[in-house]
């Protein structure tokens, strides 16, 4: 069962990854030629500065065309294909247990929502998507760990979330219940997002309006990748509940 629910998740990922492709590819791309085409400027002006005008440029390991294209192409593939199989492994979990989601349907959609807000939207918040020349590159890992510092509050606050609404439904009922469970994921986050230390490496010469556009590209193909694990994979295992009950009923006895 877990190993079927996998594939599908995982073929799920593939057409995920193909949406947010195209996404990227139409709008985040430029985004990328904007910092990139900074970047240069930068390099230039540092070694006029320097004295050196003739600054030999760094040969390129992969070219600008391969990176926007197929290298673009099998990265995104690659994540939406992974993150497909991590979803469909959730949901095995999930089902059942996600309160007031009772069809298949109704649970991948309630998870790729909570997938989105918990996985990338709050860290994003909190230490949001740069292209490249924004950011040094001695506290790349500093900043990924404090990323994923982040990420990990979230995500456990947010499971901690679905439990304290299991909880409290019989209680305060299903709407004072949710409104309690919003307050303690918000409290939660924000005091992780206050205790963490910021990080601001912008270069205050870079393109606001780029920067703007790259931040509202990352934010979208997440958006794109999670809405298409949700209304996809729920659809088909809603389908196959269907098909199981069908099957169920049709060999029960008469």
């Amino acid at each position: 069962m877990v190993g079927s629910l996998l594939v599908r998740g995982m073929l799920v990922g593939l057409v995920a990854g193909f949406f947010t492709f195209v996404f990227l590819k139409i709008y985040g791309e430029p985004q990328v030629d904007v910092a990139i085409a900074f970047e240069a400027q930068l390099e230039a002006a540092k070694a006029a500065i320097a004295g050196h005008l003739h600054a030999m440029e760094e040969p390129e390991l992969v070219s600008r065309q391969v990176q926007a294209s197929l290298g673009l192409f099998t990265a995104v593939m690659v994540y939406a294909t992974a993150f497909g199989g991590l979803f469909s492994l959730a949901f095995a979990f999930a089902y059942r247990r996600i309160p007031g989601a009772v069809t298949p349907q109704a649970v991948s959609l309630v998870l790729a929502a909570a997938c989105f807000v918990a996985v990338y939207l709050v860290p994003n918040l909190k230490y949001p998507a740069n292209p490249p020349a924004v950011g040094e590159p001695e506290t790349i890992g500093i900043r990924t760990a404090l990323y994923f510092a982040m990420m990990a509050v979230s995500v456990a606050a947010m499971i901690g979330g679905f439990s304290l609404k299991r909880l409290l439904d019989r209680r305060l009922g299903e709407w004072n219940s949710t409104l309690v469970v919003v307050a303690y994921y918000v409290v939660i986050v924000a005091a992780a997002g206050l205790l963490l230390p910021a990080v601001d490496e912008v270069p205050a010469q870079f393109p606001a309006a780029a920067l703007w556009k790259f931040r509202v590209a990352s934010i979208s193909a997440q958006f794109i990748m999670w809405t298409t694990f949700g209304l996809l994979f729920g659809a088909w295992m809603q389908r196959a509940a269907l098909n199981a009950e069908q099957e169920r009923l049709a060999e029960a006895p008469r």
